[in-house]
């Protein structure tokens, strides 16, 4: 590979020039020895975050993150097919997703993360299930799916280790929020995990990263053309997160209102989700089965016991309960208008349910239970919400961070759309 001077890419980008695709992978392949100083990333990711990547460096940088480490080679007999949502608040629905795709005939391999902040992490949430764990080996991830047919699982070490690094840097450097940089993080590695079709949730609104609906928008075509450049069949739903997903906000609880949904019950904006997203995913893997009737007859409910107990987990054992529990009342009668899925996203946080730092622990317990959305009928003085924790001290942060998360008013909002936009 021909080398580069550093200083020499930082000014080309700096000066609003594109990186050809040597120089790309070499400063990526460069960054990842060590040879790339991090004072010399950050000065070029800052310039990407000012500058912009067209779609074939963006295509390019991707393809160099994903060749940093290995790619899985999933031996399974089944189409395979993966998601990924940007992020949101009560967004439990890769739970009942995974294995309602796997009934209907398709293998699974959800590789998923934890919580950092006031969005949730999906193997969070699972290890609140005694016994569960969320660290497979290659051979253990390909056994399951051709047994159950779905696995949620941690990340293996060796997928995309640029990207590890690189999103560090870029999170104590004031560029995470680039959309060639956030794209490429995502796409290398799901990339590298081997599916042939991917899905994506992005999510637009208060409570997502993405907070007006052009930025999330361009974020999701870039997410499309990076899996077309790369030979992976590949649609993205933008979906509204300005209210939270479902009544229940931390981890536990999430896993609790996920088995609902798996048996046939649950709130109406979770099952919507799960089904369009399903949809989307066996229309990739070319599988025509009605996910709504497979969800309804309980056959993801006995998937999603296999997967669990594969995994070392008891689907019928009692869940953590908080050791104290503190209502939030209505503050005046009328219809609930809005619940800012941010603020209730933070309360959540602050009891317990997510960390600040990546090393934290969490409370599996913690959490929020939305006792009402919006276009209900509110009482003054009645429970609104449900605040759940293990630590009491908590409880004054979290209602601050709700003092101005609810309105009320006089007549009914008009209702809006869960699914605002697919791309593809």
């Amino acid at each position: 590979m021909k080398a580069f001077a550093a200083v020499d890419v930082i000014r080309a980008k700096r000066d609003g020039g594109a990186l050809s695709d040597e120089q790309i992978r070499w400063v990526v392949d460069a960054y990842t020895r060590g040879e790339v100083a991090e004072e010399q990333m950050a000065a070029l990711a800052m310039a990407v975050f000012l500058r912009g990547m067209d779609a074939r460096e963006t295509a390019t940088w991707t393809g160099a993150m994903i060749d940093s480490g290995s790619r899985l080679s999933l031996r399974v007999d089944r189409p395979t097919v993966d998601k990924h949502s940007t992020g949101g608040v009560g967004d439990k629905i890769t739970l009942p997703l995974a294995p309602l795709v796997a009934s209907c005939g398709a293998a699974v391999p959800q590789l998923s993360g934890r919580g950092l902040g006031h969005t949730g992490g999906t193997l969070d949430k699972l290890e609140s299930i005694p016994g569960w764990r969320a660290a497979l080996s290659v051979g253990e991830i390909t056994a399951q799916l051709n047994s159950v047919g779905a696995v949620i699982c941690a990340a293996t070490s060796g997928l995309a280790p640029a990207d590890r690094k690189l999103y560090a840097l870029r999170d104590v450097t004031g560029t995470v929020e680039s959309v060639p940089l956030i794209a490429s993080s995502i796409m290398s590695k799901k990339i590298a995990e081997g599916s042939a079709g991917l899905v994506l949730d992005v999510k637009t609104g208060s409570g997502a990263f993405m907070k007006s609906r052009e930025q999330a928008l361009e974020l999701a075509r870039t997410l499309v053309e990076i899996g077309s450049a790369h030979g992976v069949a590949t649609t993205a739903l933008l979906t509204d997160m300005n209210t939270p997903l479902g009544s229940a906000v931390g981890n536990a609880v999430e896993v609790a209102e996920a088995v609902e949904v798996l048996q046939g019950g649950g709130p109406a904006d979770v099952v919507e989700l799960t089904v369009a997203l399903a949809r989307e995913m066996l229309a990739l893997a070319d599988i025509s089965v009605d996910p709504a009737r497979v969800l309804a007859s309980g056959e993801a409910y006995e998937t999603w016991c296999r997967m669990i107990t594969a995994q070392g987990g008891d689907p019928a054992a009692p869940l953590p309960q908080p050791g104290h529990v503190t209502v939030f009342a209505a503050p005046s009668s009328g219809y609930l208008s809005a619940l800012d899925a941010y603020a209730v996203g933070v309360a959540a946080w602050r009891l317990g349910a997510g960390r600040a730092r990546k090393e934290d622990p969490v409370q599996h317990a913690a959490g929020v239970r939305c006792l009402a959305k919006p276009g209900d009928r509110v009482v003054a003085g009645e429970p609104l919400l449900e605040l759940h924790t293990d630590t009491p001290d908590a409880v004054p942060a979290a209602l601050e961070a709700l003092s101005d998360a609810v309105q009320i008013t006089d007549t009914p909002p008009e209702p809006g759309n869960l699914i605002l936009h697919r791309t593809d």
